[in-house]
C-alpha cells in the first residue's frame, strides 16, 4: 500500500488518531497515570525504555486496528524503535494499517503576547530526510488569551514550519492548541479560525495540511477549515478533558476527529493484566470512535 493509501485513509477513514508521542517533559507524568512513580526507573534511559513498553502494550493490543485507530503519532526517539523486529512505523503500516506520523516540535517557548510559539526545531531537514515510512508531521504551539498578535504569529510559525513538512513530501498536522482553561477562550478561537483560513488561502495547489485543534466552545466552528481545499483532516485534541467530557463535546463537531493522548490511556496501568488493560483500552478506543464517526 503507498502513500496514495495512507492519503485516502487519513482524509476519508473512519476513526481517530492516536497520539502516542509523549516526549521528555510529557512521559514523567504518563507513566505516573500508568502506575509507574519516579522511582520505578532510574535514568532517562529507562523512563523512555519505560514508556515505549507502554506504548508497545498499547499497540499490540487487539483492539488497536485500523478499524478504528486510522493513524498514530510518534514521538521521534520511537522510530529507532522495534515492536516484533519492525521498526514501530513500519509495523503499524504493514502489520496494523494504521498511519504513522511524527512528533518534530521540540516544545514550547515561554510565554508572551499570550502564546507559546514553538521553540526552534534544528535539524529539521535531516529529521525529514530520515522518517522512513512516515507519512507526516505533528507540531505544538499553544494560545492561552485572545491576544491577535501573538495568535497571528502562532499560526505564522506553524504555517513556515508545515511548507518545510510539505517540501520534504509530507502532511504537517499544524496544532496550535488553545488552553482549555483560558478565561477568554471564545475568542481566542474566533481570531484563530480568522488567521488559519487566512494562512490556508495563501497555500498553493499541493500544499495540503492537516489541523489538530482544541475542540470549540462553539459547535461547528471549525467546519470550513475542515471543508478548505488544502485540508486533509481537522482533529481534535483532549486538551485535559477527561475522555467522557472530551468525546461529548467532540461528538458534537460533526467534521472533527479525535487525536487524543491522555483520554486514550485513562484508566490504563502498568500492573493490569493483558485481559484487564486490552479491556479498559478497547473500552476508550470505542468511545473515542463513536464520538469521531
Amino acid at each position: 500500500m503507498s502513500k496514495a493509501d495512507q492519503r485516502k485513509q487519513m482524509a476519508e477513514g473512519a476513526g481517530f488518531i492516536a497520539a502516542l508521542d509523549q516526549s521528555g517533559g510529557s512521559t514523567p507524568k504518563a507513566l505516573a497515570l500508568y502506575g509507574v512513580d519516579a522511582s520505578g526507573y532510574g535514568s532517562e534511559e529507562e523512563m523512555f525504555d519505560e514508556i515505549q513498553r507502554m506504548r508497545a502494550r498499547i499497540i499490540l493490543a487487539d483492539g488497536f486496528t485500523r478499524d478504528k485507530v486510522i493513524g498514530a503519532i510518534l514521538f521521534e526517539r520511537t522510530l529507532g524503535e522495534a515492536i516484533n523486529g519492525k521498526k514501530v512505523a513500519d509495523y503499524l503500516w504493514s502489520e496494523k494499517g494504521i498511519v504513522p506520523f511524527l512528533k518534530i516540535d521540540k516544545g514550547l517557548a515561554d510565554e508572551a503576547n499570550g502564546v507559546q510559539m514553538m521553540k526552534p526545531i534544528p535539524g529539521l531537514a535531516e529529521t525529514l530526510a530520515k522518517a522512513d515510512g512516515v507519512f507526516g508531521t505533528k507540531e505544538r504551539s499553544v494560545i492561552h488569551e485572545a491576544n491577535a498578535e501573538g495568535i497571528a504569529a502562532v499560526v505564522a510559525q506553524q504555517f513556515d514550519v508545515a511548507r518545510e513538512v510539505i517540501a520534504a513530501g509530507m502532511v504537517p498536522i499544524v496544532e496550535p492548541e488553545v488552553n482549555i482553561h483560558s478565561e477568554t477562550k471564545s475568542e481566542a478561537e474566533d481570531i484563530l479560525k480568522a488567521e488559519i483560513l487566512k494562512n490556508l488561502d495563501a497555500l498553493e495547489d499541493g500544499q495540503d495540511v492537516m489541523l489538530k485543534l482544541t475542540i470549540p466552545n462553539k459547535e461547528g466552528l471549525y467546519d470550513d477549515v475542515a471543508d478548505h481545499a488544502r485540508v486533509v483532516r481537522v482533529v481534535a485534541l483532549s486538551g485535559g478533558y477527561s475522555t467522557a467530557d472530551a468525546c461529548e463535546k467532540l461528538s458534537r463537531n460533526a467534521k472533527m476527529i479525535a487525536s487524543f493522548s491522555r483520554a486514550l490511556t485513562e484508566g490504563l496501568s502498568k500492573q493490569q493484566s493483558d485481559s484487564e488493560f486490552n479491556t479498559a483500552l478497547g473500552g476508550n478506543i470505542d468511545k473515542i470512535y463513536q464520538a469521531s464517526v
